[in-house]
């Protein structure tokens, strides 16, 4: 759900630069008003509600979580028209209760996405650490996914890797 927002506007990009690379390419992305390289911060405030199986021992409750989160965008796009995307998402102040035992709990963790689109293919890159941190022990929950997709240049997908994984401790 966070990363949709950045989904249009990276389409946007990508239509922009689909033409073949030139230095006219470049000054129709400055004339959008596009930078070809950028950097922005910003913190928004989060409400997040997830099920910890393993808390109120081992029967699982909903946790109520709000803080900020911090997130980082940058932008590179080449003379030649690739096109570079990278953002980072890191909870800052995150935390909660669970609604059955009223115990606190922290979020933490990060998520980052890398992606490269150019002429000769494109790569995505996904790894996201979700971590929720109760007080006292065996109600820690993680969630871990590392997800990897290449695509050459005739639009063949040489690369795939979507590994998911979740511990309670």
């Amino acid at each position: 759900m966070k990363r949709l927002p950045l989904v249009l506007p990276v389409g946007a990009l990508l239509v922009a630069c689909a033409q073949s690379p030139s230095e006219p390419n470049q000054r129709a992305m400055s004339d959008l008003g596009f930078s070809p390289q950028s950097t922005d911060n910003v913190v928004v405030p989060v409400d997040i509600v997830t099920f910890v199986p393993c808390a109120d021992q081992g029967q699982g409750e909903l946790v109520f979580l709000s803080g900020n989160l911090h997130i980082l965008f940058q932008l590179t796009i080449s003379a030649s028209g690739n096109v570079s995307f990278k953002d980072h998402f890191q909870p800052q102040g995150v935390s909660g209760s669970g609604q059955t035992t009223g115990d606190s709990y922290h979020g933490t963790g990060v998520t980052q996405d890398k992606n490269h689109f150019g002429q000769v293919g494109q790569t995505l890159s996904f790894i996201d650490n979700f971590r929720i941190i109760g007080q006292g022990s065996s109600n820690n929950f993680t969630l871990h996914e590392n997800f990897h997709v290449t695509v050459n240049g005739n639009g063949t997908i040489t690369t795939f890797v979507d590994n998911i994984s979740t511990d309670c401790k």
